[in-house]
């Protein structure tokens, strides 16, 4: 039999414009998927991880622009962690000296979540090993971090990364949602973020919301069909 509410709400959908259908897919997601860096939080996490180990500039100029998407992510990537080698006692140093700053509302916005039964998960290009205290900090479960995991020598010396994890290459993003999708049966998943590796994320994400609280990039802001710069406006939006 067919549903009748679900019968009548097709037309309603496809009279929405293409902002009220996020907006719409917003308040009915199965599951909602972040991007960390200057998303969740305020900064790049590897830059501020190379000014602690004295090769900021260098990784900067890199990281801006492989977040344009005019560079090969995995090869922008490489190139990063090879000019800072970071060793697991400068790791340790840097997690306690210099702790990640939560993006204004951001804690808010994944109670509210949580209090609404929706999955939360936080998919980065960046490093596990730097994510789950971020993780940890907004009560979101470890199992639902997707990001790149480093590798160390015995001597905790930086001995290169994972290549098989999804997330350390182009279009990894993508790949983590449909994995999501296939294992939990998710009908809809929202992905946010500000950077081009998000917006290229969706499909297969039903819809993106680009943010830009921290960093505006203008590819993302003018291609997102809703752009927010505060976490506030998607909590009222619930």
């Amino acid at each position: 039999m067919v549903n009748p509410d679900f019968q009548t709400s097709l037309p309603i959908i496809r009279n929405m414009d293409s902002s009220d259908q996020v907006r719409h897919l917003w308040r009915t997601a199965d599951a909602v998927c972040f991007d960390v860096d200057s998303t969740v939080i305020m900064d790049e996490a590897i830059d501020e991880m190379a000014k602690y180990c004295g090769k900021g500039d260098a990784v900067a100029a890199l990281t801006k622009e492989a977040m344009k998407g005019s560079m090969n992510f995995r090869e922008a990537l490489a190139m990063r962690l090879n000019i800072i080698k970071p060793s697991v006692s400068q790791i340790k140093s840097f997690l306690q000296n210099e702790p990640a700053r939560l993006s204004p509302r951001i804690k808010e916005l994944v109670e509210e979540l949580h209090k609404r039964r929706i999955p939360v998960y936080l998919i980065s290009g960046g490093f596990r090993v730097l994510i789950q205290p971020i993780a940890q900090e907004l009560n979101i479960p470890i199992q639902n971090v997707y990001a790149n995991r480093l590798k160390f020598y015995f001597n905790g010396e930086y001995a290169g990364f994972d290549e098989d994890e999804p997330t350390s290459r182009q279009g990894g993003k993508g790949e983590v949602i449909k994995m999501l999708k296939k294992t939990h049966r998710y009908n809809s998943i929202v992905l946010i973020g500000d950077g081009a590796t998000d917006l290229e994320a969706c499909p297969p994400a039903d819809a993106f919301i680009g943010f830009g609280g921290n960093v505006v990039r203008e590819e993302v802001r003018s291609r997102a069909k809703w752009f927010v710069s505060d976490f506030k406006e998607l909590i009222d939006a619930l």
